[in-house]
Parts: C-alpha cells; sequence; structure tokens
C-alpha cells in the first residue's frame, strides 16, 4: 500500500549550507498493518509523512501510495489518504459536526452518502454528544477526535498519524491508541509516528528506528530484539541513538582535523 524508495529531502541553509533532512529511507507499509517511525526530535520523521501527505516535495527518490505517485499523482495521494498531527488545527466558529462535514464535501461525497458516512464516524467515534459545540469550547481531547473524524470521513485505505498523542493526556492518548488500532483491525495501512517506546510496543507491526534522516534499523518488534540482543526497545533505541551520535562526532572530528 506504501512504497518508499531512497527517499530524500535536502534544503539550502544559510549556516550550515546544505542541511539533509532524509538521506535516502527505504520502507514498505502493507494494509491492515501499523508500521512506526521511531526517534528523537530532528530524526525525519515529520518530513518523511508530509512528503507522503504531499505537503512536502523529495529532493529524490520515490514514494507510492496506492500505486500513485505522490509527485506526480498527488490528487489520487490526497483521496487516499487521512493525515493527523498534534497540530492539526480546528476551526473555533464551527461545530463538530460542521467540521467533518465540510472536509466530507471537499473530497466530493454526495449528500446522502456523506449523511450515512457522518453518522457511522460520530457513533464509532463516540461523538454524538459534541455534534453541536463550537471548536473554541472543545478540551484538547475532543479536537483530536475532530480531526480524526475528518481524515477517515472519506474512508482512506492508509491513515497517517504524526505524533498525535503528543500533549494529550493519559485517558485521552489511550483511547486515541485503541482508535488507531481498531482501524488497523478494519484493514487500514497506517504510519504512526512516535518517540514514546509504549506506544510502539503496544500499536506496531512493524518499527523503524530514525536518526538524523537515516533508518538505522527496521523489523518487528521481535525481529529488533533479535538482532540486537537487546529485549528492552527504550534501551535498544538509546543503544542505536548513542551510538549513531557517537559515529557522527567521530566523523566531524576527522573532517575538521583533516582540514586543518
Amino acid at each position: 500500500m506504501i512504497d518508499v524508495q531512497q527517499l530524500t529531502k535536502s534544503y539550502a541553509d544559510l549556516r550550515r549550507g546544505n542541511f539533509v533532512a532524509l538521506a535516502g529511507i527505504s520502507f514498505q507499509a502493507p494494509s491492515g498493518q501499523i508500521y512506526g517511525l521511531l526517534g528523537p526530535n530532528g530524526a525525519g520523521k515529520t518530513t518523511a509523512l508530509r512528503i507522503l501527505s504531499t505537503i512536502l516535495r523529495p529532493t529524490g527518490g520515490t514514494a507510492t501510495i496506492a500505486g500513485y505517485d505522490v509527485v506526480t499523482e498527488p490528487s489520487h495521494v490526497r483521496h487516499h489518504i487521512g493525515f493527523v498531527s498534534a497540530n492539526t488545527a480546528v476551526y473555533d466558529r464551527m461545530t463538530a459536526w460542521e467540521m467533518v462535514e465540510y472536509f466530507g464535501r471537499l473530497y466530493g461525497l454526495a449528500n446522502d452518502q456523506l449523511t450515512a458516512r457522518m453518522e457511522e464516524v460520530f457513533t464509532r467515534l463516540q461523538m454524538n454528544d459534541i455534534r453541536d459545540l463550537l471548536g473554541a469550547k472543545m478540551s484538547t481531547g475532543m479536537k483530536q477526535k475532530v480531526s480524526i473524524a475528518r481524515a477517515i470521513i472519506h474512508d482512506p485505505p492508509v491513515l497517517i498519524f504524526d505524533e498525535a498523542t503528543s500533549g494529550l493526556d493519559v485517558l485521552v492518548a489511550r483511547a486515541l491508541l485503541q482508535t488507531i488500532a481498531d482501524l488497523r483491525d478494519q484493514g487500514k495501512c497506517i504510519v504512526f509516528s512516535t518517540h514514546i517506546m509504549r506506544e510502539a510496543e503496544r500499536l506496531c507491526d512493524r518499527v523503524a528506528i530514525m536518526h538524523r534522516g537515516r533508518i538505522l534499523t527496521e523489523g518487528t518488534l521481535d525481529e529488533l530484539r533479535d538482532q540486537h540482543e537487546q529485549r528492552d526497545l527504550e534501551e535498544l533505541f538509546f543503544q542505536l541513538i548513542s551510538h549513531d551520535e557517537a559515529n557522527h562526532e567521530a566523523q566531524l572530528t576527522s573532517q575538521t582535523t583533516v582540514a586543518n
């Protein structure tokens, strides 16, 4: 369902010169699974997901969703995905029902189809009690439910969650994780980025650990534990990141020595 091959993204930076946000990452995510992108802040997770969502254009490599190329067929890609992040905005002057309806119309759903779909989504996400609540009066958890509802209103086969639990309290985050698991069980292909190891352990069928725009390791949790001889995912994560940082510092020192 998602096929990423040697995806790169770089920016011109006046201070640092050419900054590489993604350095040729590759992965595949099928239907009915949750693929986790794990990494510290600045690892490149959000850059990768924004490319998949057609918000950014890659510098090189390819990415396809449901067979559609994110660069050459962006409109088709957008109709096949739903995107949720911790920063998804909710309009203060629209009710929950109005916001989800608005996005359904943007996706071209006919009136009868849209109404039936909205009834289904609002019931599934337990949102009927906030149908008429204005965005300005919603709690963070309520806003996140609206974000999910409008992301799935057109029933896309692929869903992208970019650190969607960030800033949520424990109860709301737990409910969101259960919703994501339910969507996976419905056959959705889900990409889920996080830096919280417990979320990855609870949800993900496969994970990729990213750092400095690269994938350091990839596989199921059991495969990674066996490969790196470390049962604790958080400790495994820490060891890989620390080792990569040490290598990076050594390279910088070597380059400085050669330059002098």
